[in-house]
């Protein structure tokens, strides 16, 4: 790219290049539009004496300074550096993260200053003179990541240096945009260079086995190419050597001629031109030289003089190679029609290359990659002429193997015939697992950015079936489900089908003896799984077999892709863990769930590392304050816990709370808690004596013989009285076994505990049930009070909630309070007390103390 751009400006473009636009009115800050990249137009300056640092840029006539106004400026070749601004306001209601690109990795200095108000916040310096890193994103490019918050302008000064083209397209992007856009463009420039890696390999490959060497003179141009391109666009930099700007800026110089002078020599051997053109053939080996010295200068001379023999080596290497294939071609040769096909594309590209590099073509993808897009084309096309070339030359020998690969043919046939047999079920014909794990593999590997769901179904009954009725009439239920299954897939076109080797079509498959599966595209899914929904519910019908109804009772799982795996067998397993999940909205299907995967390592070891925590007391409690809303006394705190994990940092009690439950962590967790948080109690009510305690218990704690005995003796051994502590559990908790649950809390009520309800409002409650209770408390669930200042209807049943807790009773807390809107909306409505982050966050234990100390203010009554 950079060859064309040298070439255009040394040759007889630079001075064109290099006319100032004329200055334009300011056009006002860069306006912040969804568009990706966002326009982003600019003014520039040059500073001929290099010395000018930002405080005299800014002082600088503005008439001095040019308008780009498509955010892009191409200035030639110069040793001055060039300074760069623009100014930026948020106008969206919405912080913004941006990134400012200068979108030319060959910037020798490039320095960034961002202004706010007039005052310089940050600074960045950066170039491919500099070590690679630190930058402030891990991408060739110049960038810069800022953000701006709404109504917020910023200014950017930027200040750029260069030995090579001052080319300046300057982008705006919002940061995910860029990291969209950047991973796109990644992975096509890794495609291409795996594409010129694969044809380097090949070629390497047919020299050391023919010892021509043509193909190894193919392989060191193709070399070339992809030293030239991974240089030119600062990914050889970014990944190889990024501690070493020197060695970067050589090995750029040096895959000028390498790409050249390996290109010439295949040229000359590929084209056979010393055999029919001696004059072409005298200019050949008269460029061969040259590009031997302009290697040797690469290595010596210094980057100015060396890139400026590079641009004069580019344009009689292009010439010449331009020319070659047709001179060829009109001698008769076959493969100067190929050379010549193959050089078209690149000659355009390089073409497109430097009009985009003079203005005359519109910046974009294709102008940009136009010479990479060529190079790769040449490539492939050159690859064809070389297997044609191999294949002419090898025809005789490949008619004497013909019998042969005849013969190998056939035991490959009978090979994959006996492996068809081994893929499939002997009972119902079925595709197995194997090659249901190798079709879904297939299809990610092929689609990675679909969404696909791996669905699996188990007949629950089939032992017992299998026991009442015989194994041959269980292979013939077998062998009927099969069918059904077979039929309802193959009306239902979400499920992905393919045919095998017979032309079989497969949508079905058997993972086990009483497994199946499937794989469905989510993407093309139209009727939210109604249409699959309903094949299940055919599927749990009863089937008829000898004038038997046979219920199946079976079970169905799902998985998706990407989101619960990546691969087949893991998606598979995951399936069967959704089989155990209760499904949800009435469908079928149990969907998987990180959550409720009890099988997980990750989870398991979690609560072997909790127990050892809770042994090595490295849980924490923090308290969160409640206050009453009348007069705006702190009443009591919420115990809550904390654990903060060696390896994985803070683990949130969401992600091990319920796994403790269900693995019986939770029994020491409790005991853990009501000891820490009594004698922390104990420590409060010494300055704070009428403060209370609410401390959370599980359904498992509130069945547990030993629940009154632990608070009783924690009590006594800190001296704490009973009626300072408040046992918090949900409505669910208390529903769980309610004749056990009524009993346990009649005996922390005689013990003079107080019972609060917790999260009311959010599960399933009886009514009736709850008020034979001896709660003193119910604490509204945040979910209720989110929007109370916006909707007329939460406000309708928070009302009827407080009123209904009133004439029962009830004092009424509502959690989860994050502004004073919702503050006063609760005191208007009669709510007794209030937790959440507009009063206080969670805290530990001295700096809660601290924040009691201080005066609470009531809430007012405005």
């Amino acid at each position: 790219m950079i060859i064309s751009r040298l070439l255009l400006f040394v040759v007889f473009a630079a001075p064109l290049a290099c006319v100032p636009s004329a200055a334009l009115a300011e056009p006002g800050p860069v306006e912040i539009t969804p568009s990706a990249p966002i326009q982003a137009h600019f003014h520039y300056l040059e500073d001929p004496s290099g010395g000018a640092d930002l405080e005299q840029i800014r002082e600088w006539p503005e008439d001095e300074w040019q308008l780009a106004e498509s955010g892009n400026a191409t200035l030639g070749i110069t040793s001055s550096p060039y300074w760069l601004r623009f100014s930026v306001r948020n106008d969206t209601g919405e912080n913004l993260n941006m990134v400012a690109e200068l979108a030319y990795s060959q910037l020798d200095d490039v320095t960034f200053h961002l202004l706010n108000e007039g005052r310089v916040v940050r600074e960045f310096a950066t170039g491919d003179t500099r070590p690679f890193y630190p930058r402030d994103i891990d991408h060739p490019s110049m960038l810069l990541r800022f953000n701006l918050e709404p109504e917020q302008a910023r200014t950017l000064y930027i200040r750029v240096q260069t030995q090579g083209s001052m080319i300046l397209p300057l982008r705006l992007w919002r940061e995910h945009n860029f990291f969209e856009t950047a991973t796109r463009e990644q992975k096509l420039h890794f495609f291409y260079y795996g594409a010129i890696l694969v044809i380097i390999l090949i070629n390497l490959v047919v020299f050391l086995k023919l010892r021509e060497r043509l193909y190894l003179f193919y392989a060191l141009a193709i070399a070339g190419y992809l030293l030239f391109f991974s240089s030119i666009h600062g990914y050889s930099f970014q990944h190889i050597y990024p501690q070493f700007p020197v060695v970067h800026g050589r090995v750029l110089l040096l895959s000028m001629p390498i790409l050249a002078l390996f290109s010439v020599l295949f040229c000359r051997e590929f084209l056979r031109i010393k055999s029919h053109s001696p004059l072409l053939d005298i200019a050949i080996r008269a460029m061969i030289y040259f590009e031997i010295f302009n290697l040797m200068a690469a290595l010596v001379l210094s980057y100015n003089v060396a890139i400026k023999i590079s641009a004069i080596s580019s344009f009689f290497f292009f010439s010449l190679l331009f020319v070659a294939g047709p001179i060829t071609w009109a001698k008769g040769v076959r493969a100067g029609m190929f050379f010549t096909i193959a050089w078209t594309p690149l000659t355009i590209g390089v073409l497109a290359t430097g009009g985009r590099a003079m203005g005359f073509f519109p910046d974009n993808f294709m102008t940009e990659y136009a010479m990479q897009v060529g190079s790769g084309l040449e490539a492939f096309i050159l690859t064809l002429a070389l297997a044609d070339r191999l294949y002419r030359e090898r025809e005789d020998k490949i008619q004497a193997q013909a019998e042969s690969l005849r013969k190998e043919k056939a035991r490959h046939e009978a090979y994959n015939w006996l492996a068809n047999a081994m893929m499939h079920d002997a009972v119902t014909g079925l595709p197995n697992r194997n090659r249901f794990e190798r079709m879904v593999n297939e299809r990610l590997q092929s689609d990675p950015e679909g969404h696909y769901m791996v669905g699996v179904c188990r007949i629950t009954r089939l032992d017992e079936i299998n026991r009442t009725l015989g194994l041959n009439r269980s292979e013939r239920l077998l062998q009927r489900i099969a069918r059904n299954m077979r039929a309802l897939a193959s009306e239902l076109p979400v499920v992905h089908s393919r045919r095998d080797d017979r032309g079989q079509v497969e949508q079905v498959y058997q993972l086990s003896g009483d497994s199946f599966g499937l794989l469905v595209d989510v993407n093309r899914v139209k009727d939210d799984f109604k249409g699959l929904d309903r094949a299940l519910k055919q599927l749990s019908e009863p089937v008829q077999l000898d004038n038997l109804a046979i219920e199946l009772h079976p079970k169905f799982g799902a998985a998706t892709y990407p989101a619960h795996g990546s691969n087949a067998a893991l998606l598979i397993r995951n399936a069967h863990v959704g089989m155990e999940i209760t499904p949800r909205d009435n469908f079928e299907v149990g969907f998987y769930s990180r959550r409720y995967d009890i099988y997980s390592e990750s989870r398991l070891t979690l609560m072997s590392d909790l127990r050892d925590a809770l042994q090595r007391d490295e849980t924490e409690l923090h308290y969160q304050p409640k206050a009453c809303l009348a007069s705006g006394a702190i009443t009591g705190v919420e115990a809550l816990i904390r654990w903060h994990h060696p390896e994985r940092g803070w683990v949130y009690p969401a992600d091990f709370v319920p796994l403790a439950e269900e693995t019986g962590v939770i029994t020491h967790l409790t005991r853990w808690a009501f000891d820490r948080g009594i004698r922390d109690l104990s420590v409060l009510l010494a300055d704070n004596p009428s403060l209370t305690m609410s401390i959370n218990i599980s359904a498992r704690d509130l069945v547990s013989n030993d629940l009154r005995d632990l608070i009783e003796s924690t009590l006594a051994r800190y001296k704490v009285p009973a009626d300072h502590l408040t046992v918090e559990l949900t409505e669910t908790a208390a529903m769980d076994d309610p004749e056990k649950g009524w009993i346990a809390l009649e005996k922390l009520a005689e013990l003079g505990v107080k019972v609060a309800i917790d999260d009311f409002g959010s599960g399933y409650s009886s009514l009736s049930y709850l008020k034979q209770l001896p709660a003193t408390e119910i604490k509204l669930d945040r979910s209720l009070i989110k929007d109370l200042c916006t909707s007329d209807s939460s406000r309708v049943i928070v009302q009827t909630a407080i009123n209904m807790a009133h004439g029962l009773g009830y004092e009424l807390v509502a959690e989860g309070v994050e502004d004073e809107g919702t503050a006063r909306v609760l005191k208007r409505i009669g709510c007794d007390r209030f937790q959440g982050y507009w009063l206080c966050h969670p805290l530990p234990l001295e700096p809660l103390k601290r924040w009691l100390s201080e005066p609470h203010e009531p809430l007012s009554d405005k």
